[in-house]
């Protein structure tokens, strides 16, 4: 296991709660099958944040499959009241016996590091077992910080860049596109799709989750643009410094996605 990714998920799980729409997770609820137990698929468990967030608002009794390739972060998972069983596998390339029998397939902070290929067959996998589909916090390339710095633009943009070049084994990355192409997917496949912004913003008090956000953004644009180190480890020192003194904010802009078969109400 990545210690650090834990730490990572551990570190965001509060604000990713937060920041959903509660709205839109209550609309797909009301369109759920009557048939118990209400089965859903987690894809990229992780830690099973989504399992928590979801899981005291979706109908009981509830059975669960969580999918990750890192079997030792779902043995974080906590799941004191409902039945939960761990799936540890390469979702690159999706099996569609993964989602035999679902209800609702669900993913959180996902979408944006698979490839629009990998997209279209989720959706169509889905539409074959007539599963509804919803997913948070999808990353939508925009964010904004308070107090501004000259660099902030650009940081944004190297980011941007380097999300759509990432690679996890899904093939190209959607990433700020992802929330787009996951609506034609669905549609395509026959869906009503409703979208709902989720964004993070992000305090001042919420000290260490921004001084990691801006190193990995830090991180992800000297990746981009070697020729431009410098410039944007000054950029971090003065974003952290920012943080340290307590006057940082940082509004991240994600969306919800929701998606029912047209002849369902959402």
């Amino acid at each position: 296991m990545s210690e650090s990714l834990s730490d990572w998920l551990a570190l965001r799980e509060a604000v990713d709660h937060a920041s959903r729409s509660v709205a839109l997770t209550r609309a797909v609820r009301s369109v759920l099958p009557d048939a118990r137990p209400l089965r859903i698929v987690d894809l990229g468990s992780g830690t099973g944040s989504n399992v928590r967030y979801l899981s005291p608002i979706l109908p009981s009794p509830q059975q669960w499959l969580l999918v990750d390739r890192d079997a030792s972060l779902m043995l974080e998972s906590r799941h004191a009241s409902i039945a939960v069983e761990t799936r540890a596998m390469n979702l690159g390339e999706l099996d569609p016996a993964v989602i035999d029998d679902a209800h609702l397939v669900t993913a959180s902070a996902l979408l944006d590091l698979v490839s629009d290929r990998w997209l279209r067959e989720l959706a169509f996998v889905c539409r074959d077992h007539r599963a509804a589909a919803l997913f948070a916090l999808t990353y939508n390339g925009r964010s904004r910080c308070a107090p501004e710095e000259p660099e902030d633009e650009r940081i944004l943009e190297l980011f941007n860049a380097h999300q759509r070049g990432n690679d996890r084994g899904f093939g190209i990355a959607a990433g700020p596109d992802a929330v787009i192409r996951a609506e034609a997917a669905f549609v395509a496949a026959g869906y009503r799709v409703r979208r709902v912004s989720s964004d993070w913003r992000l305090t001042p008090d919420l000290r260490p989750l921004q001084t990691q956000l801006i190193d990995g953004w830090a991180k992800a644009a000297s990746e981009v643009a070697p020729a431009e180190v410098t410039s944007i480890a000054s950029w971090r020192k003065r974003r952290v410094a920012h943080v340290d003194a307590g006057r940082s904010s940082i509004v991240v802009c994600h969306e919800d996605l929701a998606a029912t078969l047209v002849e369902l109400p959402l």
